[in-house]
């Protein structure tokens, strides 16, 4: 490998003198160039910007995907370029888990059957959330993590050598000043008197020449310093306007905050369509089994279909003759709409108040609700009970 000596003698005597004016700024010994107002604000909302976009980026991550391994996993097969193969996701595996169950215990079985029911639900939760996974990945985590090993990236780079021109600036005003100063005293020293004992008084022609050495030093002290101003403003021409396009950044993350936000309550709200569909099946079938405690588990009549005459008029029966206790009625805000499932059930509508009760015997996950004049089973679940 080919070094070269001189090359890295100028970057360390370069480095060396740019950590001397730091520390002579930081001590106010040294003159700074300071920026204006407005350039200092750009700087200080893109540092904001991308802290806090760093931050949600990092959070957001945990909050899709909260195993650390399975993310450390995936950052390494997208440092090396590869494709992450294909997980399923927790729902999708405990789905599967029940269904093989189902297998072993019988699908005839009642509890079989209910692992079929349940085990179908968990897969189809496992797979909305696949979906949202990476939905969300590529609509809002994806423009995030561009900004910040993109954009980001070009302005430090920028950044970092607008403030190489201003050391470079500063530099050369010193030493600009320095020759001003050492001209000067020249100029004093070369207006003496000079001593006419001599034929050529040697005083003199020191003077002189001193003078001319720093006028020509001053020349050039002023010319670098007019070179190194012109980089600086262009420079800080270039680093401004990127940071003027912080504003369209945060234009495109609202976007992306937008589109993540609609799939995210997509996602719930399938998840609650499933998860609704789920317990109006198992409520109907826990309601056919505590129908009728006394019956034996196979004995046929115990499973007979909900539009069965003789299992509705029973039911009906049963509900009407219910009557609410002396005491121990409550109010009940109902959280969801709830369909009846036959006429044993009362329907109900989200955010409407009924009267509740339970009476002996009855099962801990069903209630007596009552509004006006109509009376039915309602399933606790769907309910948020008032003090």
């Amino acid at each position: 490998m080919d070094f070269n000596v001189r090359k890295l003698a100028a970057d360390a005597g370069i480095f060396f003198s740019r950590a001397v004016q730091f520390t002579e700024e930081r001590l106010g010994q040294a003159e700074k160039t300071e920026l204006d107002a407005h350039f200092e604000n750009l700087l200080s909302r893109a540092d904001c910007t991308k802290n806090w976009t760093e931050k949600i980026y990092r959070q957001t991550e945990v909050m899709l995907q909260p195993n650390p391994g399975a993310r450390i996993e995936e950052f390494l097969y997208e440092k090396l370029d590869r494709k992450v193969p294909p997980r399923p996701t927790n729902g999708e595996i405990l789905g599967q888990f029940m269904l093989e169950a189902a297998k072993e215990f019988g699908p005839g079985t009642p509890y079989g059957s209910t692992l079929i029911k349940v085990g179908d639900c968990q897969r189809r939760l496992g797979g909305a959330e696949r979906e949202f996974l990476q939905t969300s990945s590529i609509s809002f985590l994806t423009p995030l993590r561009n900004f910040l090993e993109g954009d980001w990236r070009t302005i430090s780079k920028e950044r970092r050598l607008l403030e190489n021109r201003r050391l470079d600036l500063d530099a050369c005003k010193a030493r600009l000043k320095k020759a001003k100063t050492a001209e000067a005293k020249a100029a004093c020293e070369g207006e003496a008197v000079p001593d006419f004992q001599e034929t050529r008084p040697r005083n003199y022609v020191l003077s002189a020449s001193a003078s001319a050495l720093w006028n020509e030093e001053l020349d050039k002290a002023e010319h670098e310093m007019r070179v190194a101003q012109t980089e600086f403003d262009r420079q800080a021409e270039v680093t401004r306007l990127l940071l003027e396009g912080i504003s369209s950044t945060h234009v495109n993350h609202l976007r992306c905050l937008c589109e993540f936000v609609e799939v995210q309550a997509m996602y719930y709200s399938q998840c609650h369509n499933y998860m609704q569909e789920l317990q109006r099946e198992l409520g109907s079938r826990a309601l056919i089994v505590n129908s009728h405690p006394a019956g034996s588990p196979t004995d046929p009549s115990t499973f007979l279909p909900l539009n069965s005459p003789s299992l509705l008029e029973t039911d009906a029966l049963q509900i009407e003759e219910v009557q609410p206790p002396a005491s121990g009625t409550r109010k009940a805000k109902v959280l969801y709409d709830y369909d009846a499932g036959d006429s044993s059930e009362l329907s109900l509508r989200a955010d409407e108040l009924i009267t509740v009760y339970t009476v002996p015997g009855m099962d801990s996950d069903w209630l007596i609700g009552e509004r006006g004049n109509q009376k039915g089973k309602v399933p606790v679940t769907y309910l948020e009970l008032l003090s």
